[in-house]
């Protein structure tokens, strides 16, 4: 229903728009009587034999949703229902701020990708905090923290501090992401030294709690095998909990979507297909230099269930979904989830 009816009309709005329209009817009719069991009837799917333990936390299956698409927090319950295993909220920043001009978000349907600059839009830590108090659902939630653009590298520390403080409470894990390229110079943390003072001042404080959450890194596909190794040495002098796999990647190689086209975007992060193979070679790599010792969320391209299938042989101990979800629907997450049921049976 969602590929033959309500993509195409979806598709004739503006990208962002779309992303509204969707999260505003979303809201709306998970109040109405019987919805929230229509929707578990249609798209979850339980079983015994997809119940994950990662990182101290148990996952009742391995798909979740990545950072990006409920960056404030609101459809948590919602997304619940839908199937999914975990939710990661954000990227949410200290203080509220737009993001980057409009129009941010772009499609690509002949790569099935889409291309966004959004910069880390969001309603601040405490609004999500606030949110997250009052959902009714169990599900896991992950904060993915980050920081103010007007916040100099040299001072960013204190915003992931500040994040990390607000949404405490109210979260499962927390991911620092350094990696996204739309917030001028962030990708700089991630260069060894910097990294490394800024995730030991967020652990401190974190191993300073009674209980401790469970912290891990975003990293680029972009990053080089030497780069993936200091990102090892890293995760090991701050004992991370784990890896998130990989954020979007600012290269363009060989996509469909004409280059006039490409041009006239612009700078962002591209998603989607494209993402796939170098997304599933990073997690291939850094499983295979830890021998399995480190998590890792696999994320990036994953459209169907031979794609999660892939990351997870990959070594990832968990997927999430972004842009497949856009492009294939709600029905992806059932699918994949009965895919691995089904081949744990054979």
């Amino acid at each position: 229903m969602y590929k033959a009816l309500l993509k195409p009309l979806l598709f004739q709005l503006d990208a962002e728009q779309a992303h509204h329209f969707v999260f505003d009817n979303l809201r709306r009719g998970y109040r109405l009587p019987g919805t929230p069991a229509l929707l578990r009837s249609l798209y979850d799917f339980e079983h015994p034999g997809l119940e994950r333990e990662v990182f101290g936390l148990k996952f009742r299956n391995p798909v979740g949703l990545a950072a990006g698409f409920d960056k404030n927090a609101e459809l948590t319950d919602e997304l619940a229902a839908l199937g999914f295993g975990f939710v990661e909220i954000g990227t949410v920043t200290p203080r509220a701020q737009p993001g980057n001009p409009t129009p941010r978000l772009f499609r690509l349907p002949q790569d099935e990708a889409l291309i966004n600059r959004m910069g880390f839009n969001n309603e601040g830590a405490e609004a999500a905090a606030r949110r997250l108090r009052q959902r009714r659902s169990g599900i896991i939630i992950g904060g993915n923290i980050g920081k103010n653009k007007d916040t100099p590298n040299e001072q960013a520390a204190a915003d992931y501090v500040a994040g990390f403080e607000a949404l405490f409470d109210t979260v499962d894990y927390f991911v620092v992401n350094v990696s996204s390229p739309n917030t001028p110079n962030l990708r700089q943390l991630q260069e060894k030294e910097p990294l490394i003072r800024l995730l030991q001042q967020v652990q401190e404080v974190n191993q300073a709690k009674p209980r401790p959450k469970p912290l891990l890194l975003k990293i680029a596909p972009d990053l080089t095998d030497g780069q993936l190794d200091d990102i090892l040495t890293i995760a090991a002098e701050t004992k991370l909990s784990g890896l998130v796999a990989t954020n979007t990647t600012i290269a363009r190689d060989a996509l469909h979507t004409p280059a006039t086209q490409l041009t006239s975007i612009g700078a962002g992060g591209l998603s989607g297909r494209p993402l796939r193979q170098r997304a599933t070679e990073v997690i291939r790599y850094l499983h295979r230099r830890t021998e399995g010792s480190l998590p890792i969320i696999g994320v990036g391209g994953i459209a169907s269930a031979a794609d999660a299938l892939e990351k997870l042989q990959a070594g990832a101990a968990l997927v999430q979904l972004y842009t497949g979800f856009i492009y294939e629907g709600p029905a992806l997450v059932k699918r994949i989830n009965q895919a691995l049921v089904a081949g744990s049976q054979k």
